[in-house]
C-alpha cells in the first residue's frame, strides 16, 4: 500500500484540540476521509473516521446515542442493561469506520498525515489569507477548493 495524497484542511479555532480534517490516497485509487489531527500533550496524533455508536429504541426503533436515558422519538425509557454495566458505560461512544490493523502501518499513516499538516501549517503561516475550515463541518464536501499535499 503506497500513500499517494494527503490533504489537510486547517480548524480555523485555535481553542480547540482539533487542528485539522485529512484525506488520504492510497494507491491513486483508494481514499480514506475524516482523518482527524488532533493536539494533545505529548504532541500531535492522527485519529481514524469514527461514527458515533447508537441504540435502537425498542418501541419505535429509532436511532440514539448510547448514553440516552430516553429515546428522542418516542420518549420511551431505554433499560438500564442496554446502555450501561455495573453503572459504568460498558461501549465505548465511537467505533472506527477504518483503521490500520497493525502498529507499522499506524505508524506510517501518522508520520504521512503530520507530515502533510506540518506542511500546511508552515505554509499557512506565510500565507494566511489561505482557507481554513470550522471545526464544525470537518467535511470535505468540495475537494476542488482543497489544495494537494504531498
Amino acid at each position: 500500500m503506497e500513500i499517494t495524497e494527503v490533504r489537510v484542511k486547517l480548524v480555523k479555532d485555535e481553542d480547540t484540540r482539533l487542528k485539522a480534517f485529512c484525506s488520504m490516497t492510497l494507491d491513486n485509487e483508494f481514499v480514506v476521509r475524516d482523518i482527524k489531527v488532533i493536539e494533545s500533550p505529548h504532541g500531535h496524533f492522527v485519529s481514524m473516521p469514527s461514527r458515533k455508536k447508537k441504540i435502537r429504541c425498542s418501541s419505535c426503533g429509532s436511532k440514539n446515542l448510547i448514553y440516552s436515558h430516553y429515546c428522542n422519538n418516542c420518549g420511551e425509557q431505554f433499560p438500564e442493561s442496554d446502555r450501561t454495566k455495573d453503572g459504568r458505560f460498558n461501549m465505548q461512544l465511537y467505533a472506527d469506520i477504518a483503521h490500520p490493523i497493525n502498529a507499522r502501518c499506524r505508524q506510517k499513516i501518522q508520520e504521512r498525515v503530520l507530515r502533510a499538516f506540518e506542511d500546511k501549517v508552515s505554509q499557512t503561516a506565510k500565507s494566511p489569507e489561505k482557507e481554513q475550515v470550522a471545526v464544525d463541518s470537518g467535511k470535505f464536501e468540495d475537494d476542488e477548493d482543497i489544495p494537494q499535499v504531498i
